[in-house]
């Protein structure tokens, strides 16, 4: 369930609520009852777990820059784009 932050127009109280997407914002504030506004944070992103086995690249050998000391298309650093074409 996502966590969102809101921040009372009246006091300036910010808080955090635990929230299904499908729940209202909440309109009210805890402390003073003034109107709330949920405010846009970054968030956290998500991680990808895994062993990344299976990546491989088109010559057989690891598809990783971490494991095999090189990216798909054979350089020494990380790609912007995956310049072979390929899905990194």
């Amino acid at each position: 369930m996502p966590i969102y932050e809101y921040e009372c127009q009246s006091c300036g109280l910010k808080f955090e609520r635990r929230q299904a997407i499908t729940e209202d914002s909440i309109r009210e504030c805890p402390e003073c009852r003034g109107e709330v506004r949920r405010l846009v944070s970054g968030g956290a992103g998500f991680i990808l777990q895994g062993s990344g086995e299976g990546r491989m690249g088109r010559n057989g050998q690891a598809c990783s820059l971490e494991q095999g000391g090189k990216t798909c298309c054979g350089r020494e650093e990380r790609c912007g784009e995956p310049p072979c074409g390929g899905k990194p």
